[in-house]
Parts: C-alpha cells; structure tokens; sequence
C-alpha cells in the first residue's frame, strides 16, 4: 500500500487491469454442459459476446476464431466449417438472391445458390409415395423438392456435410462466435473423437440451426410419461447451456415454443432435437443427407416439408442411448439431430412490399413495411448492411 500512495501511475495501472478482468468476468458467455444427472464446466474458450466495438469488424473473413482446442475455429472459415453452403430460392427473386449475396460476403462467408422449384412443374409420376398433392399446396411441393435438389447435391458431390438454408435468411454479424459455440455443444453432446474431420464433431447427421421455434425432447408427448430412470430420457434430455449470451434477446422479445420465461434471461441451448418447425436453415452431414433423401422421397413422403424433416428425427430420439435393439424397437433410420434453441437463423422480413416475404404464403398485395426486421438477432446483419460497408456503428434491434 505504501508503494500505491507514492505512485499515483501504479494506481491507475491497477485500477485498469482490474476493469479489464472484471469486464472480461461479466460479458464473457459461460457454457455448461448438463443432463439431471451432471453437470459440468466446458474447457473451451470463444470470445466475449458483447466485444463488438464502434467500428469493429473482427467477424468477418479476417476473423479466425478464438476456441480452444484450435480444430473449432475451423468453423470461421468461408464456408463457416461445412464443405458447402447451399441458398435454395426461385431464380426470379433476384431481390433475395442480391441481400443474401452481399451479407454473407460481409460477415465472412460464400454460398451457392440451387434453384428452388415450382410445384405445378413438379409431375405426378415424380411425387414420392404416400404423398397427396391435393393435400399440399402447390408451394409446399416446390419447396420440397428444391430442398431435395439441394440434399442430392451433397450425396452425389460426396460431401462431408453442407449447410442449406432459404432465401430470405438473416443471422447475427457474431455468427463466426455463435458457431464455435455450437460447435463445442455438438461435440460435447454426440462426438467421441479427440480431434474430428469437422469442427461440429463426427457422429451427428442433422443439426438445425435456423426454425420457427422447438421444443426439448423429453417434453413430447411420446416421452413425457417414461419414468426418469429410462436411458433415453437421460441420453434426450442432456444439453450445452450458453448462458449469459448477448446475442440472444431480451426474454421479452425472443420467440419460440419453449417457455423462456423459465429460464435464465439471454441463455441459449444446444441440444437433442425435439420437433421443430420450418427449415429456414440446417445442416446435414454426408450420412445425414443420404437418410433425408432416402426417407423424404426415395420412400416416401407424409407431409410438408418441414414436418417431414422433423418427423425423421423425433422417430429416432425417443429410443435413442439403447444399445439393446430389441429394447429399441423399430427405430427406423436413427437420425442424430441436434438444434439450437433459439435459433441463430431466422427469416428477415425486409422493408417494402408485405408481399414479397414468402413464395409460399401469400399476403394482401399494397401493405408496405417500412423497416426490415428479424425475429431472434440481435444485430441483424441484413439491417446493419450499409454499416458493415460503411464500418459505423452496428446497430441492435433492442436498444
């Protein structure tokens, strides 16, 4: 103490090292790894959620990642860890095609455009069976089938996975940090391997990072009677918990079926795949996108595309951590999916024309929206485009 009070320059050195760590304490996102029997710490370490500065663009290509172990980082590279990203969108909505274009080159990565199809040039003979067209709008069909395009571009370029997301997708400018955090829970929940061929780990077929809203597993219908001493229950119902994540929204603002208000304010769960609706943005690995276009159209198809998907999955968890077969029962094609709750894409609904947000749903035409706006991101890099170009301040949707 004597030394401080004869040198007011130790003082001020003090007072600043100890700002930084307390700073560095308070804005860094914790996760956990957890199920009801354990719960644990990760090793790993990603950068602070809230390090965005006035003009730092630290997230886009230049940005390297900051995990450890080092193979995470992998997942900030131009095709965010995957060996492709697919954007399926009619050729028409040249609109969609020239925003999604130029977001992703300033946050850092490139994608690859697959036609999205028309149901009515879908032909009879083509619809998979069990599959009743004049239950399904034309709409849902070209939706189907231009995702199936998509699937079949991974199985027959033999590619290790690939993500695939819709044309009118938007994401937080953090997105490079947010995926080393998804990495990390998808590792932790499925991979064994010490150092996988890719940074998500090796043993899932599906993760869904983009829907409508989801809900844990053990909350369905078919599951919430077992008793909780049943393996599947405890093998569904682990989860990496990112708490205190500044790129989730307020509880008052973030949309889903879970019951956020039950939780810790800003926490964001990867976890086991429950029943998700829509298919704004997910990824598959090459064993994952063989299982999808085998079950949803070399086989059959039951439904809407997004049902389906969903449905491949939540006929898998429920059995899922029996080694037993005959304990298992028919578990079918035994997809591993995992989801990320709330989702880190989300459908932007863009200034202009109310109309021109879906090629699905249709809207009264004249109604304009003056300021774009996204469900679940924070900083919305679809509304923060010209301050990416300009390198001004980005701006949340929640201030």
């Amino acid at each position: 103490m004597a030394a401080l009070r004869q040198s007011p320059r130790l003082i001020v050195v003090a007072i600043a090292a100890f700002s930084f760590v307390a700073c560095f304490l308070i804005f860094t996102p914790r996760s956990t790894y957890s199920n009801p029997h354990s719960i644990g710490h990760s090793a790993s370490r990603v950068p602070p959620a809230s390090s965005l500065g006035k003009t730092d663009r630290v997230f886009d290509k230049e940005y390297k990642g900051n995990s450890s172990p080092a193979d995470i980082n992998r997942v900030t590279n131009e095709t965010l860890g995957f060996e492709k990203i697919f954007v399926v969108g009619l050729p028409e909505r040249t609109d969609k095609r020239d925003a999604i274009t130029l977001t992703s080159s300033l946050t850092g990565f490139r994608v690859e455009w697959v036609n999205g199809v028309k149901g009515e040039t879908v032909p009879d003979k083509a619809v998979p069976f069990a599959a009743d067209r004049k239950k399904l709008w034309e709409t849902n069909l070209g939706s189907w089938r231009g995702h199936m395009n998509a699937v079949r571009k991974i199985v027959e370029s033999d590619l290790s996975s690939a993500l695939i997301m819709e044309d009118d997708m938007d994401w937080d400018v953090r997105l490079k940090p947010q995926l080393e955090r998804v990495a990390q829970g998808a590792r932790a929940l499925l991979s064994s391997a010490s150092r996988p061929n890719s940074p998500y780990g090796d043993d899932w077929d599906l993760m869904w990072l983009g829907h409508c809203g989801e809900v844990f597993p053990e909350t369905l219908d078919e599951n919430i009677e077992k008793p909780d001493d049943d393996p599947s229950i405890e093998y569904m119902s682990r989860k990496f918990v990112i708490e205190k994540d500044a790129t989730v929204p307020p509880k008052d603002r973030v949309t889903g079926l879970v019951n956020f208000g039950n939780y810790p304010e800003y926490t964001r769960w990867v976890h086991i795949t429950g029943a998700p609706i829509c298919t704004f943005a997910y990824a598959l690995s090459q064993r994952g996108a063989r299982k999808v276009l085998f079950d949803l159209s070399v086989d059959h198809l039951t439904g809407p595309f997004d049902n389906a998907l969903a449905g491949l999955c939540r006929r898998a968890v429920s059995t899922w951590g029996i080694e037993d077969p005959a304990m298992a029962g028919d578990r079918g094609l035994d997809a591993k999916c995992i989801s990320v709750t709330p989702p880190i894409f989300f459908h932007h609904k863009a200034r202009g024309l109310i109309n021109g947000d879906s090629d699905i749903q249709t809207v009264k035409d004249g109604q304009i929206r003056e300021k774009g706006v996204t469900e679940n991101i924070v900083w919305s890099a679809r509304n923060n485009i010209k301050n990416l170009i300009m390198g001004t301040r980005i701006e949340s949707q929640y201030e």
